[in-house]
């Protein structure tokens, strides 16, 4: 069942987000409803990742964040991050050679310190691989936190005070989205997050000041290009004043 409804059918609609932000969600209990371990459902969610994002470059969508592995993700049991991880590194030597054959800019967004060497060089090189793309921009979230992001933009800003190359009066809040992972993107537009939960999960924070939000019970491996479809046309139909009237 949708949590959402639209007066225009997909087919209809002419007004797409500049950027969404997909968080994706339920891979584990979808894997659990089927007596399956939690990885098969990361598994397949990952298939579903790599369709989803090539349908929203299709739609013409300039800039898809998708949430993969959050701050505090660690949490969880070793052997589920193990084969998270296991299956990143499956993802960027063996898929990202499909994405090459799209227009698609890869960018991975999040604090890469705690990642493992060999992850963290293949993910440089999907990022040189496709730098000179001139299609959406495809940011994968990874070891990512809103908050955590905002702490190190602080942190830059701090620095450059500290050293006399900014002056405090300078600091507003375009200063601020430069110094974040999605600085020079636009704001995000949209955020699609299914499974049924009602949260941002600590998920583009600032850049979801103004935000249209769309929920659905769907589990993120059932996830299909028809739902990003209706996600779409919900959000075409949605009036957005950005404070005014």
């Amino acid at each position: 069942m949708a949590l959402f409804s639209s007066k225009q059918k997909p087919s209809e609609v002419s007004v797409v987000p500049e950027h969404i932000g997909i968080i994706m969600d339920g891979n584990g209990r979808w894997a659990k409803k089927r007596g399956l371990p939690r990885q098969a459902g990361h598994v397949t969610g990952a298939k579903v990742f790599r369709t989803i994002a090539k349908h929203c470059e299709k739609r013409g969508i300039k800039v898809a964040t998708f949430y993969t592995f959050s701050t505090e993700n660690w949490k969880r049991p070793q052997e589920e991050i193990n084969a998270i991880m296991n299956l990143l590194r499956e993802y960027l030597k063996e898929s990202l050679a499909d994405f090459k054959k799209e227009n698609i800019r890869t960018r991975f967004i999040g604090d890469r310190s705690m990642l493992a060497p060999d992850i963290q060089e293949l993910m440089h090189e999907a990022e040189e691989a496709t730098a000179n793309k001139t299609g959406m921009i495809l940011n994968i979230a990874i070891n990512y936190g809103g908050r955590a992001e905002l702490a190190t933009a602080i942190r830059a800003i701090a620095a450059k005070v500290k050293d006399g190359t900014l002056d405090p009066e300078a600091i507003d809040e375009a200063c601020i989205e430069k110094h974040l992972y999605t600085a020079d993107q636009p704001e995000v537009d949209l955020i699609l997050r299914p499974s049924g939960e009602y949260r941002l999960s600590n998920f583009l924070i600032w850049q979801c000041a103004y935000a249209e939000y769309v929920f659905d019970e769907i589990l993120w491996p059932e996830f299909t290009t028809k739902d990003l479809d209706n996600a779409l046309a919900v959000y075409a139909g949605r009036h957005r004043r950005f404070g005014g009237v």
